[in-house]
């Protein structure tokens, strides 16, 4: 965990979030802007700042996270969503700690900039 980084932070309980599902890896809650019906951040409790390092550093998690995502998408919209992972400032990544975005519970539009 690192001391300044908001998602460690909101692992950790000292900030609450709409959380959907947990466990001693991961955390999944609720976006605040979400961008869709359903919109869930599914994050690792190891901090690791983006997706490649996250499967360089512990491939399994990244797994565990997949199946997280299924199971919110399978309750929350139909089985059926997108699972977005922003890398870096130009890429829309505002926080460093990765976090896959599942959206879904409708028809997803497209808008990659």
């Amino acid at each position: 965990m690192s001391d300044d980084c908001l998602f460690c932070a909101i692992a950790a309980g000292s900030i609450p979030a709409e959380k959907v599902l947990e466990n001693d890896r991961l955390i999944a809650f609720r976006d605040i802007a979400p961008k869709a019906p359903t919109h869930v951040l599914v994050v690792p409790r190891l901090h690791v700042e983006n997706v490649a390092e996250l499967a360089a550093a512990d491939a399994s998690l990244l797994a565990e996270m997949a199946a997280a995502a299924q199971q919110i998408a399978d309750k929350e919209c139909g089985g059926e969503f997108r699972w977005i992972f922003n890398t870096g400032a130009t890429a829309g990544q505002s926080v460093f700690h990765v976090h896959g975005h599942v959206l879904g519970g409708g028809e997803l539009g497209w808008e990659p900039a």
